[in-house]
């Protein structure tokens, strides 16, 4: 019985020991088999995560098919390189062995906590059976998890399993990669300078070019068309009022009237005068009869 048990130990270590590890040949082979997942394919190999993942014995791939992984592959190359490094998981995980998982939480590591960027657990994926499914999250606190398994596409057991889930998984802080500011804009040259010669021979302005506009040209006068243009027209034509300047009109004659008031005027006059000289001869005679009678 001991012995049985030694020789099955000793097989499975042997094993081990002389199976072809994981290199970037089987995993592109493997993702041959399946069209839906080409792009999957070409962005492993695009950013070079073929060559690192086969520095490793034990891997699990996390795929997605094309039509669910649109959502990344407009992303830079450092946050594509980044997030598909949090779909490769250090261990080998199947059907079998998920299904096998009691309803709980698990923690795994991801080729991108070996990179020492990793923080506040991104770099880890938090694996939970729920009701007989299984979901996958970011390791972050408070993450969702939205990425659910759906079927294991390719297994070579404790070497290499790609299994396909429902969404691409983006870990906090992945998605804002540091890139490098744009260049400074290049500064336009200055416009030259002009000669000494130039100014000299450019012309100097007139001093009396501002002072006064020139007078308008006066219309011109219509001509024998234009009047017979305006005596054809059956619309008469409006034209302002011109204002003509005052001129000073002669006295006014006096009428024959007016004669016979001034006549009749100047005899009351006159009619006046003499009957105040007459009064005043009658006094005057009246205060020497006096004067002479008192005498005598």
């Amino acid at each position: 019985m001991n012995l049985n048990a030694s020789f099955s130990l000793l097989s499975l270590t042997l094993l081990l020991l002389f199976s072809p590890i994981v290199t970037a040949d089987n995993i592109t082979h493997a993702f041959e088999k399946y069209s839906n997942f080409s792009t999957m394919s070409e962005l492993f190999t695009k950013t070079k995560l073929t060559t690192l993942i086969s520095k490793y014995q034990t891997i699990t791939l996390l795929a997605v098919n094309n039509n669910n992984i649109s959502s990344i592959t407009n992303k830079s190359a450092i946050e594509l390189k980044n997030i598909l490094m949090t779909h490769v998981i250090l261990d080998y995980y199947d059907e079998l062995k998920l299904k096998g998982m009691k309803e709980k939480s698990i923690m795994l590591t991801t080729l991108y906590q070996t990179t020492g960027l990793g923080e506040e657990m991104n770099g880890f994926l938090n694996c939970t059976k729920s009701k007989g499914k299984v979901y996958f999250g970011s390791g972050v606190k408070g993450s969702p998890l939205n990425a659910e398994y759906v079927t294991t596409l390719y297994h070579n057991p404790f070497k290499l399993s790609i299994i396909q889930i429902s969404m691409p998984i983006v870990a906090p802080g992945l998605s804002l990669a540091v890139l490098p500011p744009p260049p400074p804009p290049v500064p336009l040259a200055p416009a030259p300078a002009p000669s000494p010669m130039d100014a000299a021979m450019a012309p100097s302005p007139s001093p009396m070019s501002g002072a006064t506009a020139p007078a308008p040209a006066p219309a011109p006068a219509p001509g024998p068309g234009d009047e017979d243009n305006a005596s054809d027209s059956n619309v008469p034509k409006l034209t302002p009022e011109t204002e003509t300047p005052e001129v000073d009109s002669p006295a006014p004659t006096p009428s024959a009237d007016n004669e016979k008031i001034e006549a009749a005027d100047k005899a009351g006059k006159t009619s006046s005068a003499c009957k105040t000289r007459f009064s005043f001869e009658v006094v005057v005679l009246l205060i020497v009869f006096f004067v002479s009678f008192a005498w005598f």
